[in-house]
């Protein structure tokens, strides 16, 4: 099965500086896309999950700290590295206060951004990192038959489950206990381009719920937690 590209959103208004980053880290083997203003990426971002942001600062009409602040706000982890002429200790302690994960000032080293860009998609991905799960998953008197597509619901009786179906299954129960958040599902279950839509997303738990829930109005497995993402608990 061939290997996702780490995708990039590149954010730059000067026009040289940003297709000499989008060429340069194409050559890397990643896939890049460029926005040019904040409003704009503040739109990509609620539409398609990225694995990281190369985020200028001095931005036309929304700076690009305001735009990381407001990112984070929607509890949307996505790392981002910010590219800056300002080298100053406070602006540097501002941006990752706002919530940048690295911050790089111009004019910077090429070989040096490739780095860094390479670590925090690195880490990301280890953060993000499941457990092992088996085959057949049991919990509370029902069964998941992962690889058949099918389960045991709470009356016994057999369900088909539809391919994504199980896919989110099983990323819920990889992360039992912890939220799984809308860009999570959106890159393992749905692939990387377009998100679904919640409504999407939420229909799919509330047939979990239907499946394995005893009370669907008030489940102890099966969460939605707003503006976040999905919970599973055993």
């Amino acid at each position: 099965m061939a290997v996702k590209k780490a995708s990039i959103l590149v954010v730059e208004d000067e026009e040289s500086l940003r297709e000499a980053l989008k060429l340069n880290l194409e050559l890397e083997g990643y896939e890049v896309t460029t926005a040019d203003n904040g409003p704009l990426v503040l739109k990509m971002v609620k539409n398609e999950y990225f694995d990281l942001i190369v985020l200028d600062i001095m931005l036309p009409g929304m700076d690009g700290v305001t735009v990381c602040e407001t990112i984070r706000m929607q509890h949307n982890d996505v790392p981002i590295l910010f590219l800056s002429a300002r080298n100053s200790s406070a602006d540097k302690v501002e941006g990752l206060k706002k919530g940048g994960d690295d911050y790089l000032t111009k004019p910077f080293n090429l070989e040096e951004l490739l780095l860094r860009v390479d670590k925090l998609i690195v880490k990301n991905k280890k953060i993000k990192e499941p457990q092992s799960v088996a085959d057949i998953y049991e919990f509370d008197g029902c069964k998941i038959d992962f690889a058949a597509h099918e389960c045991i619901d709470k009356n016994g009786a057999t369900q088909e489950l539809s391919k994504k179906e199980a896919a989110l299954l099983k990323l819920l129960v990889e992360h039992e206990g912890n939220v799984v958040s809308r860009e999570q599902i959106l890159q393992i279950v749905w692939g990387y381009n377009v998100y679904p839509t919640t409504r999407t997303i939420d229909n799919f738990i509330l047939n979990f719920r239907k499946y394995f829930e005893e009370d669907s109005r008030n489940p102890k497995h099966f969460h939605s937690v707003r503006g976040i993402g999905y919970k599973f608990t055993a």
